[in-house]
């Protein structure tokens, strides 16, 4: 019976998270250097958390929840490309940061977990988005490279063509994104444990 209440309010808190992160992802915006179908948000927030807190599955469930609910609510406009690629993002994000805080769990480990999580998941957008998901949304949509590369040139003069969109809008775009992320869940979530636990395991 204790078993089964633990279990209960484990998926009752990951539907909380995942409904707050479906709300952070409203509240996107492009940065000046991006093409605007590049749009900034902070909802892989509570992802971390439940990642931190329950485990890598958590977490990745809490990003799944978050793509799901942000379906109902605003709809795509990019034939879900753009929601795919972020749940990418977001898992393989989670999944690196909450397994090695998970292995090294202490404050060490999870600024350890932050920074390579970073690194990772804006080096794998780079080769993800050149050879996935922007062909796929040109695809879909009736856009050549071209067209898309001039979406990017048009905010961000160094890029040319597919490579320097790369280097220089995809990877600078996520190295801020998720760095912002980490820096701000590593602000919150020492301060934030005890409550968490409180609610999850009392």
């Amino acid at each position: 019976m204790k078993q089964n209440k633990i279990t209960v309010r484990t998926i009752a808190f990951v539907g909380v998270l995942g409904a707050l992160s479906a709300v952070l992802m409203l509240v996107s915006f492009p940065l000046p250097f991006a093409p605007s179908f590049l749009k900034f948000d902070l909802s892989d927030i509570p992802g971390l958390f439940a990642g931190f807190f329950l485990g890598p599955a958590a977490g990745c469930l809490v990003a799944l929840v978050k793509i799901l609910l942000n379906f109902v609510l605003n709809g795509t406009t990019t034939g879900g490309v753009g929601e795919l690629s972020n749940l990418c993002g977001s898992c393989v994000f989670i999944l690196t940061a909450a397994l090695i805080y998970r292995s090294d769990h202490t404050k060490k480990g999870a600024i350890k977990g932050l920074i390579c999580a970073t690194a990772i998941t804006s080096v794998l957008y780079v080769f993800m988005n050149a050879f996935v998901m922007f062909p796929l949304y040109g695809k879909l949509y009736g856009l050549s490279t071209e067209t898309i590369v001039a979406m990017g040139s048009k905010v961000n003069p160094l890029v040319k063509d597919n490579l320097t969109m790369m280097l220089f809008a995809v990877l600078p775009f996520n190295l801020v994104k998720y760095c912002l992320v980490s820096l701000v869940t590593a602000l919150a979530y020492k301060k934030s444990s005890n409550a968490l636990r409180s609610i999850v395991k009392k």
